[in-house]
Order: C-alpha cells, then structure tokens, then sequence
C-alpha cells in the first residue's frame, strides 16, 4: 500500500487500522505536537521573532540564540531566554491529542515508548511514565553546572527564575550550582555544545533500545506515530523511518506542513491534536 500525504478519510482508516492491529506503540515528537497546546512555533526567524520579540531587536536567529556561550558573555540575557521557556512550559497544559496516546500506549499488550526532540517535559505532564520517555536533547527541567565542575544533573522542579519582560532579562539570583556555586544552566543540547552532560539521555535512549529488543523477542507488532517533526533538525524524522525499516511497521506521519513518506506509510497534513483525534475517533468507533 503506498500513501500520498493528505487528508482523506482513506488515509485516516488506514491509520485508525494501523493503531488498532499494533500491540505496542511508538510515539515519535517533534516542535510541532506543542502548538495546539499554544506553545509558539520556532519555524524560521519569522517565527521564532514572534515568540521573542527583544530577541527580534538583537537580530539573533534561534540557532544564535540557543548556544552555551551566553552564559559566559550575557547570564541574564541566557537566563532570561531559558527562565521564560521554563516558565512557559511549566504553565501550558498539554492538549487532549496526549490523553488520546497514553490511553492508547496504556491498552497495548507490550505498552508504549516516547522518543522527543523537545525539553519541554510535556509528555511528564500529560501522565507519561517518566522511564518511558526518551528526550534526546535533554529537558529544560533539570539543570546541570556550566563548567561543569561534575557530572551531576538535577531536578530543577524547586528552582525558580523570574524575568524581567520589559528588558528581556533575568534577575538575581540566577540559578547556581549546588557544588560550586558558579553559573547553573540546563541539562539541554544545545548549538555548538560541548559542555551538555549526556548521560540522562543516553540511560532514556538504553531504556529505549531495551524495549524495542523486548519488542523483538516477543514478536510485537509496532506501530510508530511521529508528530511535528519536522526536516530542518531530522533526528526525529530519521529514528522514525529507520525503526519503521527495521521492525516493518507502519509509521503514521502528522505533520501539517512535511508530511510526506515513504511508500507504505500514511502522512497526514494535520496538526498533532487534530490528526490524533480523527484517527482515535475511528480506532475507538
């Protein structure tokens, strides 16, 4: 069978009959599953100017932005970016599309992973099991020394950073290391990193890799939904059709603006939650 992107009732029962045969669930995210709950959309400066519209004024591009090397040459204006993000994040309420995937992910026999590009812990807050979730580029929810004088990551949960909105800065007191009391940042992969400690997404990536090997062991039959993943940062699009290669599953694409696939898969041109609620609409039906 092979599928074309779009958004025809044909496509969406070939999802909802991918859903229902599978009996273990992959769940592959990228930026785009957070802007139905209204987190802003990073796409191009355009966009990413619009969610921060000081940093418009400086002329930095996310990628200039989202580097370590603030923290050395400007703390409040690196504190101010990550203090709003985290803040942000902690306030947005995941939309209904989650509930739809972990109600999903709980019915199965061999259960469900999450693989996300994203640091924004939504998956946490909408009830996935924290040791089913891999975040390969860290989470904006835990902190880390930016030294580092060690090797420790910590729950940011008790941490609190307040911005001043009119100057896009942070204020005192900025986040510090519990050991040495220098600068802390967060546990968060960012452009031209080598201070990010890894070693808590690679313990989620082991977690993953052991499931999948289960999977394997056990004659699962996987399906992998991605949303929001998009090809300017292809992690997540590239896991996603390597695992669908690998296990021969079906991957189901929603993706409003890049939704194509390979032959054999199903790509919608939806948004996260509205492509979720057709396809659970049906598989629940």
């Amino acid at each position: 069978m092979t599928k074309t992107p779009h958004e025809s009732s044909e496509a969406i029962e070939w999802a909802a009959r991918f859903v229902r045969e599978a009996s273990a669930l992959l769940v592959t995210a990228g930026a785009g599953i957070g802007v139905d709950s209204g987190l802003p959309d990073f796409r191009g400066k355009e966009g990413f100017w619009r969610a921060y519209p000081a940093i418009a004024k400086l002329g930095l591009s996310f990628a200039e932005m989202a580097n370590p090397d603030w923290f050395d040459q400007s703390p409040e204006l690196a504190w101010a970016f990550y203090g709003h993000r985290l803040n942000l994040y902690r306030r947005t309420e995941p939309h209904a599309g989650f509930q739809r995937l972990i109600d999903c992910g709980r019915q199965k026999r061999h259960g469900y992973f999450v693989f996300t590009s994203n640091v924004d812990g939504q998956f946490q807050k909408a009830g996935f099991a924290a040791d089913r979730v891999a975040e390969c580029h860290g989470s904006i929810h835990h902190f880390q020394c930016c030294a580092p004088c060690h090797d420790s990551i910590w729950d940011a949960h008790r941490e609190e950073v307040t911005v001043d909105e009119a100057n896009f800065l942070a204020l005192a007191p900025l986040p510090k290391c519990p050991r040495c009391d220098r600068l802390a940042r967060p546990n968060v992969l960012m452009f031209g990193d080598g201070g990010w400690l890894p070693s808590r997404s690679l313990a989620q990536d082991l977690e993953l890799r052991k499931w999948l090997v289960s999977l394997s062991a056990n004659g699962a039959k996987l399906v992998i939904i991605e949303l929001g993943a998009g090809t300017a940062i292809p992690t997540v699009r590239h896991l996603s059709e390597h695992l669908a290669e690998e296990f021969a599953a079906p991957l189901i694409r929603i993706n409003p603006r890049e939704p194509d696939v390979p032959p054999a898969h199903v790509g919608l041109a939806l948004n996260a939650e509205a492509g979720l609620r057709q396809i659970f609409d049906l598989v629940e039906s």
